[in-house]
């Protein structure tokens, strides 16, 4: 059985879409503060492998699947915005300008072999009115969301160009999910 190491609603509907529907949900507690300097991908990797391992760690016998997304302007990481204040600048750095979306995946199994890679996705959003951010932070659509937005809600509206997966920037790359889960034997 594969254990999902994500408490991610939207990672676990992801897996349902291709066709997984039988996992178990196991977050990794992990520290997941960025290292000075560290640039947005190889953060993005750590984070993910990180998981798994502990994951991996504590049940050797399952399959383990983690994943993290990271959205960054530049070298800069835009996180999980602690409050309306953090979303706000987070929403007013990404207004009219591209930004990457990058989300690591990492799939451990039970013979201690594993699989990691990363899948980066760009987008430009639109010039954003104060008043869209307004009513957007408003509707707390930004809680508990890398960069402050999500692209499968009202923020959907806002991407004038995207250029890669689009499930990516949900949180999972189903594409490369998907072979990894058939070559394992757990999708046919």
């Amino acid at each position: 059985m594969l254990i999902l190491a994500s408490a991610s609603p939207r990672r676990q509907e992801l897996l349902r879409q291709i066709g997984c529907h039988k996992f178990s949900i196991q977050p990794a507690a992990i520290d997941e503060t960025a290292y000075a300097q560290e640039r947005p991908v190889p953060y993005a990797l750590r984070l993910a492998e990180t998981k798994a391992q502990t994951i991996a760690a504590l049940m050797p016998q399952r399959f383990v699947l983690a994943a993290d997304t990271v959205v960054a302007v530049g070298h800069r990481i835009l996180g999980k915005a602690q409050d309306a204040t953090m979303a706000r600048e987070y929403l007013e750095l990404l207004s009219g300008r591209q930004h990457r979306v990058t989300t690591a995946i990492c799939f451990f199994r039970p013979d201690g072999t594993r699989a990691l890679a990363e899948v980066t996705t760009r987008l430009r959003f639109k010039r954003l009115q104060p008043q869209e951010i307004d009513r957007y932070i408003a509707g707390d659509e930004w809680r508990d969301k890398a960069g402050a937005y999500a692209i499968q809600g009202l923020a959907g509206a806002w991407v004038d160009k995207m250029q890669g997966c689009y499930f990516n920037v949900v949180g999972l790359p189903v594409g490369k999910v998907h072979r990894w889960l058939v070559t394992a034997g757990l999708l046919s």
